[in-house]
């Protein structure tokens, strides 16, 4: 009886972990994700303020059609990467997210930026250089900081009328998304 009960708490355990581990690694299997999405933009190191999505169209990234989106990606092996802008009254966010599609930074007009985002966003190394005071920054920089160098930035507007999409939109186009 009590070798019965070893092999089945065995048996459940090892199934268990099995399980835990292909879940786990499934996702990073997969041929198309978030990172395959965004990179069928033409975006990199400028925002591209993604279609408006209609009521029965497809919605592979899943939006909010209430928002507006804009897209930028940056690779930091080229350099810090940087997003200024002045953004419309009303509530936006901004979101950093790297290669494997996991969020890194992200944050409001609601938690005391305001209209103005400067934005910088450093490496590893860039962020040793930081420390020790070998890059000049600008007062007032958000400074984020990414494992990975693939990342792409993700800024979501909220036009409190559908007739402010058009300009909503073009304040996407005159937000900046370089390296410094």
């Amino acid at each position: 009886m009590l070798r019965a009960l070893f092999w089945i708490t065995g048996g459940v355990g090892l199934g268990v972990i099995i399980h835990l581990v292909v879940i786990l690694t499934l996702p990073t299997l997969a041929q198309e994700n978030i990172w395959t999405h965004i990179s069928k933009y033409d975006n990199f190191e400028k925002v591209v303020a993604l279609d408006d999505i209609l009521a029965q169209s497809p919605n592979d990234l899943l939006l909010d059609p209430e928002l507006v989106y804009g897209v930028c990606r940056l690779d930091l092996s080229n350099g810090v990467g940087v997003v200024n802008a002045h953004l419309p009254d009303g509530f936006w966010s901004v979101a950093i997210f790297d290669s494997l599609g996991r969020a890194i930074y992200g944050t409001t007009n609601r938690s005391g930026v305001g209209q103005v985002l400067q934005l910088g966003i450093f490496n590893p190394e860039q962020t040793k250089l930081l420390a020790s005071q070998q890059l000049d920054i600008v007062e007032g920089l958000l400074i984020v900081e990414a494992e990975l160098n693939d990342i792409f930035v993700v800024i979501r507007l909220a036009p409190p009328h559908s007739a402010m999409r058009a300009r909503f939109k073009l304040a996407l186009e005159q937000v900046q998304c370089t390296h410094s």
